[in-house]
């Protein structure tokens, strides 16, 4: 069900939009059910504010590249973080966000959680084992294992990373960071863009963080 991953940068086959992202939430209530079975969840990190912004832009980055699974890349971006619905919550600044958080055990401990809430919400809404397979593939290791395994891990891996250039993503996690926001900024350039997977997450991010920087004065406000 899932394409293989192609050498990165993975140059775009569609149109590649760069405008604000609020001009295109994501459309249709096909996904309305998942979202109803997880509300909880999205109570959790700001999930409620990360995980439909990082839908649209999961959305943008599947019409850039049609031969992805689009399905699968939807569902699999709207669960891939409700796992912290399911985690010490205290833990999540303290531990997630300090130090080496890449490699702290709570993020293993989402992924986790994430994919037992797939397996647990998906069946009775008619999506097939292979569906949810291709789905807990994708969340069990979006945040701690280094590489892709496919296109459509690399389209959610970049979904999930694009919001934080949005200024509603640098307002949540510059603070998660303990960051000001011009610090912040300058570490989505340094260190976020470069991991980028897509040629098409490239230009979103590049072009967000321009806007982000003017929204925000960075340039005077450090």
């Amino acid at each position: 069900m899932l394409s293989a991953l192609p050498p990165v940068p993975i140059p775009a086959t569609g149109p590649v939009d760069t405008s604000p992202i609020a001009l295109t939430p994501a459309l249709g209530s096909d996904l309305d059910a998942i979202w109803q079975s997880v509300v909880p969840e999205t109570r959790t990190r700001s999930n409620d504010i990360h995980l439909p912004i990082s839908l649209a832009y999961a959305e943008r980055l599947c019409a850039a590249y049609p031969g992805a699974h689009r399905q699968v890349v939807r569902v699999a971006i709207l669960l891939h973080d409700t796992g912290w619905g399911r985690v010490d919550e205290s833990r999540i600044i303290s531990e997630g966000f300090g130090g080496d958080w890449r490699k702290a055990e709570i993020r293993f401990e989402h992924e986790r959680q994430g994919c037992i809430i797939a397996q647990t919400v998906l069946p009775p809404l008619g999506y097939d084992d292979e569906f949810v397979t291709s789905v807990c593939g994708i969340i069990d290791g979006h945040d701690t294992r280094k590489e892709a395994e496919s296109l459509e891990d690399a389209l959610v891996r970049d979904a999930d990373r694009l919001w934080r250039f949005d200024h509603a993503g640098i307002a949540l996690a510059s603070g998660w960071f303990g960051l000001d926001p011009a610090t912040y900024c300058d570490r989505l350039a340094r260190e976020i863009i470069p991991e980028l997977l897509t040629e098409a997450a490239i230009a979103m991010a590049n072009a967000d963080l321009r806007r982000s920087n003017a929204l925000l004065k960075t340039s005077v406000l450090r």
